[in-house]
């Protein structure tokens, strides 16, 4: 299971650190925060004890409002849970209860600057988890965006993938992962591309070697991630393979249980590679708004029968 770091937070976020300096390497491993409610008030069938707790101003607000008998009780109750960390946010203050506990428990608590409102700081967050704590893996290919969708570029070695990306980067696409591409599962639904940050804005040429893309193209020709919507596989031609259908049978590639369409472009001397992949990528983006060009023209037909 991955997991990252009460420090890394401090370091991600800038953190102020009121308790627990020794304590911050204790893992995180779940990909959203909570602020605990119900379990103030003793409803602790289902704690997510493994989560950051956030306190924000309604909770601060609620304890500071209870007497000392019952405030004690309220967070003993939960601080026994040992949860990884609180953060306390919207520079809330008069904290001396809740240092207290923690130092005795040993749990980091920490807070945000005042500027930040708690739901954006948890946006942000939740973000950041989710992403960090993805499942992921790395496949051998190309990773571009073109008119804001990830397409996926694979093939066999010397086939063509990085010299169809620098196509396309000439065309005002931009590049996110060359080579080695990093594949991140944020949800059942949605698999995020990027690089393994050591081939970040490389792209490499056979016969001209080593590019970086943003010293050459400016910042516009490199993305850092993006979603994947197209997986495409460029093969080489084969004769009577692929037939001039109206349209061709959806078929997927699976990535960590999620499904991305595949589409296969055949190589052959001439062919535009890269304007295909746009016009791929168009066609999806048209399909996703309810339209086939196929259907309209079967209706076409059928209309002068």
């Amino acid at each position: 299971m991955k997991s990252l770091t009460v420090e890394n937070l401090v370091q991600k976020f800038s953190l102020k650190i009121l308790t627990g300096k020794n304590k911050l390497q204790q893992k995180i491993t779940q990909s959203r925060a909570h602020r605990p409610g119900l379990e103030f008030v003793g409803h602790f069938d289902f704690f997510p004890t493994e989560r950051v707790q956030i306190l924000g101003r309604k909770e601060i607000t609620y304890l500071h409002k209870l007497s000392i008998e019952e405030r004690q009780l309220r967070i003993g109750n939960i601080v026994k849970y040992h949860p990884p960390c609180f953060i306390v946010t919207a520079g809330q203050d008069g904290l001396t209860y809740l240092t207290q506990y923690c130092i005795e428990e040993g749990i980091p608590l920490l807070c945000t600057n005042e500027s930040q409102t708690t739901s954006e700081f948890i946006t942000k967050l939740d973000a950041y988890l989710v992403k960090t704590l993805a499942p992921e893996t790395a496949i051998h290919g190309v990773c571009i965006n073109v008119y804001g969708m990830g397409i996926l570029i694979r093939g066999k070695s010397g086939v063509g993938k990085s010299e169809t990306a620098h196509t396309l980067i000439g065309r005002g696409h931009r590049l996110v992962a060359d080579d080695i591409v990093v594949l991140k599962r944020l949800s059942p639904r949605t698999i995020l591309g990027t690089h393994d940050e050591k081939t970040k804005e490389f792209l490499a040429l056979r016969s001209i070697g080593l590019l970086n893309v943003v010293r050459l193209y400016g910042r516009k020709a490199f993305q850092d991630e993006t979603r994947i919507a197209l997986d495409i596989e460029l093969t080489k031609w084969q004769k009577n393979s692929l037939n001039n259908e109206l349209e061709h049978e959806s078929s997927f590639t699976e990535y960590m249980g999620v499904q991305i369409p595949h589409i296969e472009i055949q190589l052959q001397p001439g062919r535009d590679v890269a304007g295909l992949i746009e016009a791929a990528a168009n066609n999806w983006l048209l399909k996703q708004q309810g339209y086939s060009a196929a259907e309209e023209f079967l209706k076409r037909l059928e209309s002068e029968f």
